[in-house]
């Protein structure tokens, strides 16, 4: 056997993700109520390919054994998975679903007896909808509390049994492309004022600080590590000398001035808060100590490069700009996927240069690819096993620099859901046939397997 080429550290963690919504299915079982991703899926013709919702998912519901034993063939060492809320908290009263949450309490049963890590989200988009009714969703201070009090019965439920916990995935998508009438807007799809946006982007960084201050103080025991799961502007510079280096330093900082900036450094990046003038958010100073409670780790959703230049000529006085990738540029299988491995080393070192975060997760990577069995049966999907090689040899360029890079989760363990784009999009390890739900692991399953086993890339 040959030498290991990019052998990464002994206690690394090689794990795979999902989201409730988009596998779960199981919506109106066990007294799980409606989410806002229902109501958009089931109210808005044709904002969905094909009109399609998540009402199945992917059966994990009442699969979730089959799933798990996927993972253990795979050789997965942790599943990050996300917990329905209104599965857990179905009603406007707070109290708890003793069906919904057993559940979650049976995945878990089954994944440490697999021996494999649980790591749980607390939210990644599916909001009650009863919260969305009563409170207008991330508008008001109300739905930050609900969330606290949410985190607080999972703490006590489960804190014990997880080894760790993301508290919100990805805040500009249920906030941003929730508030606007774009072209690719979210759920709940409603349209408010700059100012109600920029409070709602606050409420959400509030409900986040809540969420991790509740699930700790719950916790029976001593708490999990606790962090959460972004995909910030992934910054990469043009070309790697100095001012280039430094230019995109500069711009991760003012592009996550609105979520990760205050959450590290307990306040808004004064760019954000100029550009927004009179718009700006209301807050206190308790709030702004609340969304700085410190955190065990920074979750990054990597994908796609922002690519940043030095530029004194910049006309916002910045000292930088982006990059524009043409028509041209190499994408995979998603109109927004395009190719850019670097972000694996780029957004570790620049946030932890920045905010000297004791750890970092990898806690999405992936790619659509255009899936189809061939006349074997078999799904080789060649370009996604290629993504994962040059990515991941980046990632290991970061740990190499000693970047505390502690584990990295493939998006996704199996095809589901994928939101606007219905189930036209996998990004899969495994192949899901939708009529008959039964799961076949792609090439790029069995590429992640030898990756996993050799703990290098080959």
């Amino acid at each position: 056997m040959s030498k290991p080429f990019c052998p990464f550290p002994d206690n690394f963690l090689w794990g795979a993700a999902t989201a409730s919504y988009q596998i779960e299915g199981a919506v109106a079982e066990d007294g799980r109520t409606r989410s806002v991703w229902d109501t958009f899926c089931h109210h808005r013709p044709g904002a969905i390919a094909f009109d399609q919702n998540g009402d199945l998912g992917v059966d994990h519901y009442h699969r979730f054994r089959e799933d798990v034993a996927l993972m253990k063939e795979l050789g997965l060492k942790a599943y990050r998975f996300s917990v329905a809320w209104p599965r857990v908290v179905p009603e406007e009263s707070g109290k708890v679903n003793e069906q919904g949450l057993d559940f979650y309490q049976r995945l878990i049963d089954e994944l440490l007896r697999a021996g494999i890590e649980p790591w749980m989200t607390l939210f990644h988009w599916d909001l009650p909808q009863w919260v969305e009714d009563n409170c207008r969703g991330w508008e008001t201070n109300d739905c930050a509390k609900a969330f606290g009090e949410f985190a607080g019965v999972m703490g006590k439920a489960v804190g014990d049994r997880v080894a760790g916990v993301m508290t919100i995935n990805e805040f500009v998508c249920f906030v941003d492309r929730a508030c606007s009438a774009g072209r690719e807007t979210f759920a709940p799809g409603k349209v408010v004022s700059k100012q109600a946006l920029a409070q709602s982007r606050h409420h959400a960084i509030y409900g986040h600080g809540l969420a991790a201050l509740a699930f700790r103080a719950a916790c029976i025991s001593t708490p999990p590590p606790i962090g959460l799961a972004d995909n910030m502007p992934q910054t990469v510079p043009l070309l790697e000398q100095e001012d280039h280096i430094a230019a995109t330093k500069k711009a991760f900082r003012h592009l996550t001035g609105e979520y990760l900036t205050p959450i590290f450094e307990g306040k808004y990046h004064p760019a954000y808060l100029e550009s927004l003038g009179a718009d700006g958010p209301r807050f206190t100073d308790e709030e702004m100590k609340v969304i700085h409670t410190p955190l065990d780790f920074l979750g990054l959703n990597l994908y796609h490069p922002t690519v940043i230049r030095a530029d004194a000529s910049d006309p916002h006085g910045r000292g930088w700009s982006i990059v524009p990738l043409g028509e041209e540029y190499p994408k995979m299988h998603m109109p927004w996927l395009n190719i850019g491995p670097q972000i694996m080393y780029w957004v570790p070192r620049i946030a932890h240069e920045l905010w000297n975060v004791p750890a970092i997760y990898i806690t999405e990577n992936g790619c659509a690819y255009p899936d189809r069995p061939n006349d074997r049966g078999e799904i080789l999907d060649h370009g996604r096993v290629f993504f994962m090689q040059q990515y991941l040899m980046h990632l290991h360029r970061a740990i190499a620099d000693g970047i505390p890079v502690k584990g990295y989760f493939h998006w996704s363990l199996m095809d589901n859901f994928e939101w606007l784009w219905g189930y036209t999009k996998r990004f899969g390890l495994a192949y899901v046939n939708y009529a008959t739900m039964q799961r076949a692991p792609k090439l790029s399953a069995r590429f992640y397997a030898d990756v996993i086993r050799r703990n290098a890339l080959g």
